[in-house]
């Protein structure tokens, strides 16, 4: 066997890596006697082991100072939002005011299209990627009903035009061109969430603009997991969640992106009185004055509670060395799974993930020869014996290997596996 694709390597390779000790700051679920060897951290990621101590101290603070909480000590609830908004404007390469952690994902769509989609008869249409993620999909159709217009006609959708179901930046610089005229709103993935595909957001941004549109962006997928520079890009506004990559736990508190340019543009949005400018909002006045930026849109007071995990998760980003740091590991890994999947298991996978490290984050997807019902039995054969990853229909399987926490005998451990199931 070549040295470079065993055990021994992969043992080689973790005991060199910089970050193995981030591993330690994680919880992994156990299966049987061992750790579990998991790659869904694109679906849920890993607790923190100081998620535990961030909620503890805020339901101390709870107990011992109950309402006055919001304006006593340096964790007070009345701030607690502005720390987590430097360290996640550097997750998404953003000034600190363009960013804001609040309401969930789809919610926070919502609250973008009222700004930013701003329809026309001559302008109705939103141009995204055939095959979105649903809530992307039902959002968009919801907001151009709620404006009178139809979205038989007035979705467009870039289906791929690659081999293994991507989407080259012809077909959507072609799709742009196409329908420019009739475009307010280009809405396009950072990642595709089944393929794994990442995108040129500055390229996506540069085009939308010139056909007269406004650019937004879903970064479920790729917040936390590639370099972004949402500023640099001028992109408009972009949305994602927290508890993928970012470890903030389940239906975590979520985060958008105003670019600094609208920050004190007279937009319309759906107003709350914790978007009102902080100098002002205790005197309770009935006239709206947003603060500027994207804390403008926020409606109530933030989620403490829920908040809490996600500060304990971005402390480790930093003290990883951020997203760059971060990055060069992820590249290392995933190349070390498509070596191993290409060496050892082209009869069994195939990788629908794009091969160019610049168009895809840590995910490689796969599909599993003979089709939909051999690859959910490798799938379930897979959980059952402690690696898991994750299922996306039609035939689908996600392993996503994390930098902060996954290692290289994981990925060994999941090669392993599939061989010992395919009989190799």
């Amino acid at each position: 066997m070549n040295h470079a694709l065993s055990r021994t390597h992969a043992i080689a390779l973790d005991a060199a890596d910089p970050l193995r000790s981030f591993r330690n700051e994680f919880l992994l679920p156990r299966h049987k006697n061992n750790e579990q060897a998991y790659f869904c951290g694109n679906s849920l990621g890993l607790q923190p082991r100081g998620a535990r101590k961030a909620v503890e101290q805020v339901l101390d603070t709870w107990a011992h100072e109950a309402v006055e909480g919001h304006f006593r000590g340096q964790g007070q609830w009345l701030t607690y939002h502005e720390q987590v908004r430097e360290p996640l404007a550097r997750i998404v390469g953003a000034l600190p005011g363009e960013v804001v952690a609040m309401n969930t994902l789809t919610a926070n769509l919502h609250l973008m299209m009222v700004s930013f989609y701003r329809p026309t008869a001559q302008r109705p249409a939103i141009l995204m990627e055939a095959g979105a993620f649903p809530s992307d999909h039902y959002a968009v159709q919801s907001q151009i009903r709620f404006h009178g217009f139809n979205p038989a006609t007035d979705l467009i959708e870039v289906a791929p035009d690659e081999a293994e179901g991507t989407v080259s930046m012809e077909a959507i610089e072609q799709a742009i061109a196409e329908h420019g005229h009739r475009l307010a709103l280009v809405l396009w993935p950072g990642i595709q969430y089944r393929t794994g595909q990442a995108f040129d957001i500055a390229q996506i941004t540069r085009l939308t603009h010139a056909a007269g549109a406004m650019a937004g962006f879903d970064l479920a997928h790729a917040a936390g997991n590639i370099p972004l520079a949402l500023h640099d890009a001028d992109a408009d506004f972009a949305v994602w969640c927290n508890y993928k990559y970012l470890n903030a736990g389940p239906g975590a508190v979520a985060g958008a992106f105003v670019h600094q340019r609208h920050a004190q543009a007279e937009l319309p949005r759906f107003a709350g009185w914790w978007g009102h400018e902080k100098e002002t909002r205790f005197l309770m006045a009935p006239q709206f004055r947003p603060t500027p930026g994207a804390d403008g849109w926020q409606l109530s007071n933030p989620p403490i509670l829920a908040m809490a995990p996600l500060l304990a998760s971005l402390e480790l980003f930093d003290k990883a060395g951020g997203v760059p740091a971060l990055r060069a590991k992820s590249e290392k890994l995933t190349s070390f799974l498509e070596e191993l999947i290409e060496a050892r298991l082209l009869d069994t996978l195939d990788i629908i993930t794009p091969a160019e490290p610049e168009r895809r984050g840590c995910q490689l997807s796969l599909r599993v020869a003979g089709g939909r019902e051999r690859g959910r039995g490798l799938f379930d054969y897979l959980a059952k014996v402690g690696v898991l990853g994750d299922w996306r229909e039609p035939d689908v399987i996600r392993i996503a290997p994390v930098p902060l926490y996954n290692s290289f005998k994981d990925i060994y451990r999941f090669v392993e596996e599939v061989e010992m199931w395919a009989g190799v």
